[in-house]
Parts: C-alpha cells; sequence; structure tokens
C-alpha cells in the first residue's frame, strides 16, 4: 500500500468517526425510549383532536366504508385514554409471550446451560472450521441474549490464541456474529416472541384476526444464520486477517488461557442429558401429531393451526426450562426442585426494565388504534406507492434502508418495531406484502449495524475487552475492524432476501413470502 493510499484511508476512518461522534451525541439527546413512546402518545392525543377537527378521513379497500379519525380530547377519547390503560397493557400481545418465554429462559441460563452451550460448542472444534463454528455460534447466541456477548466474546479470542492465530480477529468474529446476525438464529428465540407479537398488533389495524406466530420467520432465520455464518467468514479470512497482521495484541488478556473456559465433567454430563430431555420432548410432539384424528391437530385435523403451533411461544419456554432443569441436576447448580421457581422469579426481575417499556408502548399503540389514525396513514401511503407502481422489492430496500438509520440511534430491536411496524405492516398490508414479509425484512436493518451503533452498550463491552489485547486500541481500532463486517451482512443479507422472494420460498410454518 502506498503512503497516498495509508493517507487516503486515515481520511476516511477520519470522517466516519465523525460521522459516528454526531450519531452519538445525537442519539444522546434522545429520551430514554420509555419516554419516547410516552412523548409519541402526547403526540397522537393532540394529533387526533386536530385531524378530527379537520376531517381527516380515507376510504376503505377492504369494505369501502370511510375511516374519520377519532379525538381522544373527546369524552369518548378520554375515557378510553383513562378506563381502558390497564386493558391496553394487560391484551399488550409481546408482554405475555415474552414472559412466558422467558420464565424457561432464564432456568437455562441461571442452571448454566445456556453458557455452557456456548463454551461446548468453539472449544474443541478444528481449526480449519473455526471461523465458521464461531460465527454459527455467535448468530445462534441471541438466544442467550447478553450472556452470549460475555461469554462469547472472551471465549472467541482464546480459541483463536489456542489456534495460533490473533485473539483480536477471534474476539471480533465473535463480536461482529452476534450483533450482525442477531436477528438470524438456528433456534427459535425471545426475539421472535416480541416481534411477532408486535407484529400482530400492527397486523390487526387491517384485519383484527391477523395473529403471527413465533415461527413466522423460522425457516428464513435458519437458512440466514447458515449464510450470514459463511458470509463473516469469506470477510474475516480475506479481509480482516490482513487487517489484523499489524496489531500486535500486547495486554493482559494474552495471560489467559483456554483451559479455564473448558467444560467440566460435570456440565459434559449435564449437556448430554440435557439433549436426551430435548429429543424426548420432540419425539413426543411428534408421537401426538402423527394420528390423523388426534386432539393436539386443529381444525379440519391440519397441523399448521393446532396448539403445537400456535401455543409455540409455551413450548419454548418450556423445553427451556426442561433442558434447564436437567442440566442444572446434573452439574448441581440447581440440584433441588425448590431452586426451580425461583430462578424462574428471576429471569421476571431480570424482564423489568423491557415490561415498564411495553407499559408505555402499549399506550402508544392503543392510541394510534383506537383513533385510527395509522389506519388512515397506511392506506393513503399504500395509494400513493401503488399509483407511483413501486416494486414491492423497492418498497423492501427502502424499509431495510430506514431501519438501518434508526438502528444507529435506537438499538433496542423491540421499541423500534414498536414504532415502525404500526406503520409499514398495515400500510405494507394493503399492497399485498404480508406481516411476516415486512417482519423478516426489518430484521436485516436491525441487525446489520448493531456492531457499529455507538449507542449501543455491547460495543463499548467489546472496545473494553480489545483494549485487553491491545493497549493502545480506541474506537478507530474497533471501527476498522467491524464496517467490513457490518456492511458485507448488510449488502449480502438483502441479496440472500430478494433471493428467497424470487425463488417464493416460505418464510416459516404457514408464512408465504409473497
Amino acid at each position: 500500500m502506498t503512503t497516498t493510499d495509508g493517507a487516503r484511508r486515515k481520511r476516511s476512518m477520519a470522517l466516519l468517526l465523525g460521522f459516528l461522534q454526531g450519531v452519538e451525541r445525537l442519539g444522546n439527546k434522545l429520551p430514554h425510549p420509555f419516554w419516547l413512546f410516552t412523548i409519541m402518545a402526547g403526540l397522537v392525543v393532540v394529533l387526533s383532536g386536530v385531524l378530527s377537527a379537520l376531517g381527516a378521513s380515507a376510504v376503505s379497500p377492504v369494505d369501502g366504508k370511510t375511516i374519520r379519525v377519532r379525538s381522544l380530547l373527546s369524552a369518548e377519547g378520554v375515557s378510553t385514554i383513562i378506563g381502558d390503560a390497564v386493558e391496553n397493557f394487560a391484551k399488550f400481545p409481546p408482554l405475555a409471550l415474552i414472559i412466558v418465554v422467558m420464565l424457561g429462559v432464564s432456568v437455562a441460563e441461571r442452571s448454566g446451560l445456556l453458557n455452557a452451550m456456548l463454551r461446548g460448542s468453539v472449544t474443541r472444534v478444528p481449526a480449519r472450521y473455526l471461523t465458521f463454528v464461531v460465527a454459527l455460534v455467535g448468530i445462534t447466541g441471541s438466544v442467550a441474549s447478553d450472556a452470549a456477548y460475555v461469554v462469547l466474546i472472551p471465549l472467541g479470542a482464546l480459541v483463536f490464541k489456542a489456534a495460533g492465530r490473533s485473539p483480536i480477529l477471534g474476539l471480533v468474529v465473535a463480536f461482529g456474529s452476534i450483533s450482525a446476525g442477531y436477528n438470524a438464529s438456528l433456534l427459535l428465540t425471545p426475539t421472535d416472541a416480541i416481534l411477532a407479537g408486535l407484529t400482530t398488533s400492527a397486523a390487526r389495524f387491517i384485519d383484527p384476526d391477523y395473529s403471527v406466530t413465533p415461527l413466522a420467520n423460522f425457516y428464513f432465520s435458519f437458512g440466514s444464520a447458515l449464510f450470514l455464518a459463511v458470509v463473516i467468514t469469506l470477510v474475516t479470512e480475506f479481509v480482516l486477517t490482513r487487517r489484523t497482521e499489524g496489531m500486535t495484541a500486547d495486554g493482559e488478556g494474552l495471560d489467559q488461557q483456554l483451559g479455564e473456559m473448558r467444560l467440566s465433567t460435570a456440565e459434559r454430563r449435564g449437556l448430554r442429558n440435557a439433549g436426551l430431555t430435548l429429543l424426548a420432548v420432540v419425539a413426543v410432539l411428534v408421537a401426538v401429531l402423527v394420528p390423523a384424528g388426534s386432539p393436539f391437530r386443529g381444525e379440519g385435523g391440519g397441523i399448521l393451526d393446532s396448539p403445537v403451533i400456535t401455543g409455540v411461544a409455551y413450548l419454548l419456554g418450556l423445553v427451556f426450562l426442561l433442558t434447564g432443569a436437567v442440566f442444572g441436576r446434573a452439574t448441581g447448580s440447581l440440584a433441588r426442585a425448590r431452586e426451580i421457581p425461583g430462578a424462574m422469579a428471576k429471569g421476571v426481575v431480570d424482564l423489568a426494565p423491557v415490561v415498564v417499556l411495553f407499559f408505555a408502548a402499549s399506550q402508544f399503540l392503543a392510541y394510534f388504534k383506537w383513533t385510527r389514525i395509522g389506519e388512515i396513514l397506511a392506506i393513503h401511503g399504500a395509494a400513493l406507492l401503488k399509483s407511483a407502481h413501486v416494486h414491492p422489492l423497492v418498497l423492501m430496500l427502502g424499509l431495510t434502508a430506514l431501519v438501518t438509520c434508526i438502528n444507529l440511534l435506537i438499538t433496542s430491536g423491540s421499541a423500534q418495531w414498536a414504532l415502525v411496524g404500526p406503520v409499514v405492516v398495515p400500510m405494507f398490508m394493503l399492497l399485498g406484502v404480508s406481516p411476516e414479509t415486512t417482519q423478516a425484512v426489518y430484521r436485516i436493518g436491525d441487525s446489520a449495524t448493531n456492531l457499529i451503533s455507538p449507542m449501543s452498550p455491547y460495543f463499548a463491552m467489546a472496545l473494553g475487552m480489545l483494549q485487553r489485547y491491545r493497549k493502545d486500541a480506541g474506537i478507530g481500532s474497533l471501527m476498522s475492524l467491524t464496517i467490513p463486517i457490518s456492511f458485507a451482512v448488510l449488502v449480502s443479507w438483502m441479496l440472500f432476501f430478494m433471493a428467497w422472494w424470487t425463488l417464493g420460498v416460505p418464510l416459516g410454518p404457514g408464512a408465504p413470502v409473497r
């Protein structure tokens, strides 16, 4: 590389860092998501009064009836704000779903199962497959939420170091795969339940009976996990490996050894027992669904509308609970049955910030729906886009770009979808795009820029861990390693979706892509 090329790269990096510092300053001025939703709810109240006085309306394309804005400043509106507040919160679809799932996930986490799964997945991998496996485990590690970052980032550094490669490279691969691939996974995750609930709420602006299940994007999420692991592997081997050649590891992190991360005999036994428990649960579910007249099937003997599918959030929580309890019994981390309810309770405590956020979000969405502003906005927006003959894929590209930009400022996926979903889901429905497809596109934009957002607490965590291996590492050092992953994931994942959409492959059980 010439001196001119080096100077050009430094200028480009300086400009990018300046942009991201501006994003950080702007993001820090935004209120907490709770207050953001509260402010939005207040704006809906005022806007409903203004639009109602102006006679704002739209003709429903469903039944041809005229829909008019209802004012929350009227007697009926005030009654709705005060009298329905508790009901709005109680009936908020994601609330019950995420609590039920997290009751089980908490047992798996407190028992040490999720931690052991992450460590056991990468500590004995052959060197030639190391990058791909770390990337795939990181992408699927979103099932463990915060634990994935805490466990896998230092573990990635250690396994790369043990394989004779740069620990800095391993750290970046782990961080990049968890962050950029957060909305893809080989497994069902709590995120699937949250997004499904929020998408259901938005879809019911148009169809009151519409329901999106946590399985709605499972096929796409599974395929995306494998695809993105390959993409991150290629970026690592052909780009990042060269970048880290000049980054000498000189920090205290070099003293830590991989042996500290290896599984104990009890943990290996616990994983074996948990795996057998999972197989037993799957075998039972298959057995009860096979008979044509099984009560576990839906109306008319269908499987897609069976309780097993519609109640998959409950089953997901149950699987985590059973496997976590079995693992805890084998390792002694949850030796007695009486300890399990305590582990479940801690999971609910951990959800407290989400519950607080959901209270404000539920009121905002309830106001938005009751006033019919969202429905009218969707109808007029759809009519405008239809008259412009915008191709569905162009719409999806636009949504991806919008979400990608917002994600730099609002890194909470549920908060962002609660803001964007009520407008784009019904609008896209009127244009023939299913809620499941819109949700799949949202996943892409919401993931790709996670690892370069200065608003993400995990960015600061990754920087701190990087500095343990390179003393003089700064934001620019980390950015120079994460930007290639972010860009490659964003572009390739959208191209992957376009191919998926073109081929007409279902996004999940009973969820056609178009």
